[in-house]
């Protein structure tokens, strides 16, 4: 008799497991909705013109609408953490990831009711940052994102070499030219703001032309130093930054291969070093 109430309890416990697998795998389903990330990344649009919308002047009424909008933005946002947390089939790796973490703090920040208070500037400043929601929704802006970040070690040696070349052509353009234009080479930092305008091609022709009358030859100085700025490292950190990129797409690739289980390239070359040995030993 007393075995009875505990078989009871355990067929409850197995139903309430099941039940929750089921809705965890359903809330899955949904999470991995192509419908349901094409609303989400929507309703970040929307949030976005929202936050345009607030920089002009509005009538009262229009104010309180774009209020209410905004209410419901939030709680939009904070169902979807809902449905992605459920959804997550270990729950303890949901906070592994740093934009979950931001996607998390961002909702919870926008909840709390600050539009009167000392804290109105950071309730803004957080709705802002809204939009950046949109690279945890999008896995391809996550991959450009990461790929960058991994790229600034080597890109932090393009642009040393580059300060040094900056540096050095701001020296030469303040000791002959500071006495032609005194605003634009008169020290060594109006001389690297000069530059800068040089590289970026801001009317840098009539800086050129300045100079080219008591210095024929002037010319050189400003296509040499366009070549190796404008061009030469321009284009290297162009190649830094998409190789890092195509790296992290077969990073990626690769990751999704190995889940959904199919053999990697290690695993092939290890199936052929074992179809080798089949064959030698024969």
């Amino acid at each position: 008799m007393g075995i009875h109430p505990f078989l009871c309890m355990l067929k409850k416990i197995f139903s309430l497991f099941q039940s929750a697998n089921a809705l965890q795998g359903a809330f899955y389903a949904v999470r991995h909705n192509k419908i349901f990330e094409l609303s989400v990344i929507a309703v970040i649009v929307f949030s976005a013109v929202t936050i345009g919308i607030r920089t002009y002047e509005l009538p009262p009424l229009l104010v309180s609408l774009v209020g209410v909008l905004d209410w419901v933005i939030t709680g939009v946002f904070l169902v979807e953490i809902i449905v992605r947390f459920i959804g997550e089939p270990h729950k303890k790796q949901f906070f592994c990831s740093a934009w979950n973490i931001f996607d998390s703090v961002i909702v919870i920040v926008s909840l709390i009711p600050v539009e009167d208070s000392e804290l109105a500037l950071l309730g803004r400043l957080v709705r802002i940052f809204r939009v950046l929601r949109m690279i945890s929704i999008i896995p391809e802006l996550r991959i450009l994102l990461n790929s960058l970040l991994k790229a600034l070690p080597q890109l932090s040696y393009v642009v040393l070499m580059m300060f040094i070349i900056f540096y050095i052509y701001a020296a030469v353009g303040s000791t002959f030219f500071a006495s032609i234009n005194p605003d634009l080479w008169g020290d060594i930092s109006a001389s690297l703001l000069t530059l800068f305008r040089v590289m970026t091609f801001e009317d840098w022709t009539d800086v050129m032309y300045e100079t080219m009358n008591p210095y024929p030859f002037s010319w050189i100085y400003y296509i040499s130093f366009i070549f190796f700025t404008a061009f030469a490292f321009l284009n290297m950190i162009i190649g830094i930054v998409v190789n890092v990129l195509e790296a992290e797409h077969a990073r990626e690739r690769s990751a999704q291969a190995e889940a959904a289980g199919e053999p990697t390239l290690s695993d092939l070359r290890q199936e052929i070093r074992e179809l080798k040995q089949m064959i030698q030993q024969r």
